[in-house]
């Protein structure tokens, strides 16, 4: 398999930040050159199934506990997706091979489309809004402190030469791959797009542009308190809230 722009050295190393971690038995899923050790409760075969892709610095690891607790009330299924070189997963972060691991992640749970409800948090949105370009029939999506434009962000921590590529390579890259405005243009289902007002890493105006681009029904929720890290904690009983509120639209 051959490499993509994205998935040059300087991008792993200056945009993502894996850490290692453990579970008791993980879920993993084959992406080929890599094995993805996630997690998975079903709590009901018939009940959607929430696919969580986590934050920067995040691991699956992270969100046992409360939140697998909180969803499971909900009564909701939970697949907590992880990504290659986090957690217990082998491989490295390069940004064209998350990409492609998506569609493996998503199959492996073994649900219709359907019943699933895809959820990003932060650079985890990249791979959400992914999965529903490629997944279309997806119940839902929900966006939390997300990522509208990620040549923004990869600009921020590099320069394009450093990648032996011009700033147009770049761009180009990232239009094929990583046009959220046209992959949520394309996107039918409803959105749910939560952010803190005050978001000192990923500024609110991302939020307000994908939910701008979602094409269904769609909910922003901005919250006054809080900041990227802390939003859920934060605002935890409103967070929660609102995403009961979504999933209701869902209830035969």
């Amino acid at each position: 398999m051959s490499l993509s722009l994205l998935d040059h050295p300087v991008i792993s190393e200056r945009y993502f930040f894996p850490r290692p971690g453990r579970l008791a038995e993980p879920f993993w899923v084959d992406c080929g050159d890599v094995r993805l050790g996630c997690f998975y409760r079903q709590v009901d075969p018939a009940a959607k199934t929430i696919v969580h892709f986590h934050g920067n610095g995040e691991i699956v690891e992270d969100y046992l506990g409360d939140f697998v607790a909180i969803i499971e009330q909900m009564g909701c299924n939970l697949f907590l997706a992880e990504l290659r070189g986090y957690g217990c997963s082998s491989g490295v972060p390069q940004l064209g091979r998350m990409l492609d691991d998506v569609a493996p992640l998503i199959r492996a749970i073994g649900q219709p489309e359907e019943n699933l409800i895809l959820f990003g948090r932060s650079v985890g949105s990249i791979f959400a809004i992914h999965a529903a370009s490629l997944f279309p029939k997806v119940a839902g999506l929900i966006l939390e402190s997300a990522v509208a434009d990620v040549l923004e962000r990869l600009l921020l921590r590099l320069d394009p030469a450093e990648l032996g590529a011009s700033r147009q390579d770049l761009e180009a890259e990232v239009d094929a791959r990583l046009n959220h405005q046209r992959k949520l243009a394309a996107y039918p289902g409803p959105a749910l797009v939560m952010h803190a007002a005050h978001d000192g890493l990923v500024d609110v105006s991302h939020g307000e542009r994908l939910h701008l681009w979602a094409a269904g029904p769609k909910t922003l929720k901005i919250f006054p308190r809080g900041n990227h890290n802390d939003i859920m904690f934060v605002n935890a009983r409103e967070y929660f809230a609102q995403i009961e509120a979504f999933l209701d639209c869902f209830q035969p």
